[in-house]
Protein backbone atom coordinates (compact mmCIF):
# COMPACT_ATOMS: atom_id res chain seq x y z
CA UNK A 1 0.00 0.00 0.00
CA UNK A 2 2.61 2.08 0.91
CA UNK A 3 4.96 1.62 -2.15
CA UNK A 4 1.38 2.06 -4.51
CA UNK A 5 1.00 5.49 -2.96
CA UNK A 6 5.09 6.22 -3.51
CA UNK A 7 4.77 5.36 -6.89
CA UNK A 8 1.27 7.04 -7.29
CA UNK A 9 3.38 10.43 -6.30
CA UNK A 10 6.31 9.75 -8.06
CA UNK A 11 4.35 9.68 -11.27
CA UNK A 12 2.35 12.91 -10.40
CA UNK A 13 5.90 14.28 -9.78
CA UNK A 14 7.24 13.24 -13.70
CA UNK A 15 3.85 14.39 -14.49
CA UNK A 16 4.06 17.93 -13.36
CA UNK A 17 7.97 18.43 -14.19
CA UNK A 18 6.97 17.22 -17.65
CA UNK A 19 4.44 20.17 -17.93
CA UNK A 20 6.90 22.82 -16.36
CA UNK A 21 9.68 21.45 -18.94
CA UNK A 22 6.84 22.18 -21.88
CA UNK A 23 5.74 25.14 -20.51
CA UNK A 24 9.37 26.47 -19.98
CA UNK A 25 10.51 25.43 -23.54
CA UNK A 26 7.83 26.94 -25.34
CA UNK A 27 9.03 30.20 -23.72
CA UNK A 28 11.97 29.88 -24.55
CA UNK A 29 13.95 32.78 -26.39
CA UNK A 30 14.51 31.46 -30.21
CA UNK A 31 16.43 33.68 -32.31
CA UNK A 32 14.62 36.57 -34.49
CA UNK A 33 13.44 35.35 -37.55
CA UNK A 34 15.93 36.78 -40.07
CA UNK A 35 14.63 39.44 -42.62
CA UNK A 36 12.84 37.89 -45.76
CA UNK A 37 10.28 39.18 -48.45
CA UNK A 38 8.18 42.11 -47.56
CA UNK A 39 5.17 41.39 -46.26
CA UNK A 40 2.88 43.78 -45.29
CA UNK A 41 1.57 43.62 -41.45
CA UNK A 42 -1.77 43.11 -41.05
CA UNK A 43 -3.32 46.15 -40.39
CA UNK A 44 -5.53 47.23 -37.06
CA UNK A 45 -6.57 49.62 -35.31
CA UNK A 46 -7.23 49.01 -30.89
CA UNK A 47 -7.87 50.80 -28.10
CA UNK A 48 -5.11 52.58 -25.87
CA UNK A 49 -4.91 51.56 -22.14
CA UNK A 50 -5.81 55.07 -20.49
CA UNK A 51 -7.85 56.08 -23.55
CA UNK A 52 -7.83 56.77 -27.34
CA UNK A 53 -7.01 54.43 -30.06
CA UNK A 54 -3.74 53.59 -32.07
CA UNK A 55 -3.93 52.17 -35.66
CA UNK A 56 -0.67 50.98 -37.39
CA UNK A 57 -1.85 52.61 -40.52
CA UNK A 58 -0.78 55.88 -38.66
CA UNK A 59 2.15 54.45 -37.82
CA UNK A 60 3.54 54.35 -41.42
CA UNK A 61 7.11 55.91 -41.43
CA UNK A 62 8.25 54.69 -38.58
CA UNK A 63 9.89 51.76 -37.11
CA UNK A 64 7.50 50.37 -35.02
CA UNK A 65 7.86 47.25 -32.48
CA UNK A 66 4.99 45.71 -30.96
CA UNK A 67 5.17 43.47 -28.13
CA UNK A 68 2.35 41.04 -27.69
CA UNK A 69 2.08 39.44 -24.14
CA UNK A 70 -0.30 38.34 -21.25
CA UNK A 71 -0.73 39.30 -17.71
CA UNK A 72 -0.59 35.14 -17.03
CA UNK A 73 2.87 35.20 -18.88
CA UNK A 74 5.52 34.70 -16.85
CA UNK A 75 8.67 35.28 -19.46
CA UNK A 76 6.23 38.60 -20.31
CA UNK A 77 6.87 40.35 -16.66
CA UNK A 78 11.14 40.45 -17.71
CA UNK A 79 10.47 41.91 -20.90
CA UNK A 80 9.30 45.12 -19.28
CA UNK A 81 12.51 46.53 -17.73
CA UNK A 82 14.00 45.83 -21.54
CA UNK A 83 11.54 47.75 -23.62
CA UNK A 84 11.54 50.09 -20.80
CA UNK A 85 14.77 50.96 -21.37
CA UNK A 86 14.58 51.02 -24.98
CA UNK A 87 11.33 53.33 -25.07
CA UNK A 88 13.22 55.86 -22.68
CA UNK A 89 15.91 55.84 -24.89
CA UNK A 90 13.46 56.44 -27.89
CA UNK A 91 10.70 58.37 -26.24
CA UNK A 92 11.03 61.53 -28.36
CA UNK A 93 12.29 59.99 -31.53
CA UNK A 94 9.60 60.68 -34.40
CA UNK A 95 10.54 57.69 -36.29
CA UNK A 96 10.15 55.27 -33.73
CA UNK A 97 7.09 53.22 -31.89
CA UNK A 98 7.36 51.34 -28.98
CA UNK A 99 3.82 49.26 -28.00
CA UNK A 100 3.00 46.40 -25.98
CA UNK A 101 0.00 44.52 -27.22
CA UNK A 102 -2.05 42.97 -23.93
CA UNK A 103 -3.73 39.86 -25.70
CA UNK A 104 -5.69 39.23 -22.32
CA UNK A 105 -9.20 38.86 -22.07
CA UNK A 106 -9.83 40.35 -19.00
CA UNK A 107 -10.51 43.59 -18.48
CA UNK A 108 -8.54 47.05 -18.89
CA UNK A 109 -8.60 47.38 -15.10
CA UNK A 110 -6.48 43.72 -15.26
CA UNK A 111 -4.17 44.98 -17.62
CA UNK A 112 -3.83 48.32 -15.98
CA UNK A 113 -2.99 46.98 -12.85
CA UNK A 114 -0.68 44.57 -13.99
CA UNK A 115 1.33 47.10 -16.01
CA UNK A 116 0.82 49.56 -12.56
CA UNK A 117 2.91 46.86 -10.80
CA UNK A 118 5.40 46.07 -12.99
CA UNK A 119 6.60 49.17 -13.66
CA UNK A 120 5.73 49.28 -17.55
CA UNK A 121 6.48 52.83 -19.27
CA UNK A 122 5.22 52.24 -22.93
CA UNK A 123 2.03 52.50 -24.10
CA UNK A 124 -0.14 49.02 -23.92
CA UNK A 125 -3.20 48.17 -25.81
CA UNK A 126 -5.26 46.06 -25.89
CA UNK A 127 -6.28 43.61 -28.22
CA UNK A 128 -8.75 41.76 -25.73
CA UNK A 129 -7.82 37.48 -27.58
CA UNK A 130 -5.32 36.09 -29.62
CA UNK A 131 -7.03 37.47 -32.70
CA UNK A 132 -4.49 40.10 -33.63
CA UNK A 133 -1.47 37.40 -32.64
CA UNK A 134 -2.91 35.01 -34.94
CA UNK A 135 -3.07 37.56 -38.18
CA UNK A 136 0.57 37.97 -36.84
CA UNK A 137 1.77 34.35 -37.16
CA UNK A 138 2.29 34.45 -33.43
CA UNK A 139 2.38 31.37 -31.71
CA UNK A 140 4.38 32.45 -28.28
CA UNK A 141 4.42 34.64 -26.02
CA UNK A 142 6.49 37.19 -25.43
CA UNK A 143 6.82 38.03 -28.87
CA UNK A 144 7.98 41.37 -30.65
CA UNK A 145 7.33 42.09 -33.89
CA UNK A 146 9.34 44.50 -35.54
CA UNK A 147 7.78 46.90 -38.62
CA UNK A 148 9.52 49.02 -40.97
CA UNK A 149 8.33 51.99 -42.14
CA UNK A 150 6.92 51.26 -45.20
CA UNK A 151 4.43 49.00 -43.15
CA UNK A 152 6.63 45.49 -43.34
CA UNK A 153 7.26 43.18 -41.18
CA UNK A 154 11.84 43.30 -40.41
CA UNK A 155 11.32 40.51 -38.00
CA UNK A 156 9.83 38.47 -35.08
CA UNK A 157 11.30 37.57 -31.86
CA UNK A 158 9.72 34.97 -29.70
CA UNK A 159 10.76 34.87 -26.23
CA UNK A 160 13.00 37.78 -24.31
CA UNK A 161 14.69 40.34 -26.35
CA UNK A 162 17.10 43.00 -24.95
CA UNK A 163 17.27 46.75 -25.29
CA UNK A 164 20.80 46.48 -27.09
CA UNK A 165 18.86 43.72 -29.57
CA UNK A 166 16.31 46.37 -30.50
CA UNK A 167 19.18 49.25 -31.14
CA UNK A 168 21.03 46.86 -33.17
CA UNK A 169 17.94 46.25 -35.56
CA UNK A 170 16.82 49.62 -35.40
CA UNK A 171 20.16 50.74 -36.51
CA UNK A 172 19.78 48.28 -39.17
CA UNK A 173 16.74 49.39 -40.44
CA UNK A 174 17.77 52.90 -40.51
CA UNK A 175 20.46 52.42 -42.48
CA UNK A 176 18.19 50.36 -45.25
CA UNK A 177 17.20 54.16 -45.91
Amino acid sequence: MVARRMCGRIRSYVALAAVFTGFFTACADEPALPPGPRVLAPDFSLPLLGGGEVSLADQRGKLVILDFWATWCVPCEFQVPELNAFFEAHRDDSDVALYGISIDIEAASVVAQWTTEKGVRYPILLAGGVDLATEFDIDGFPTVVIIRGDGTIYSRHVGLIQSLELEEILGAIRSEI
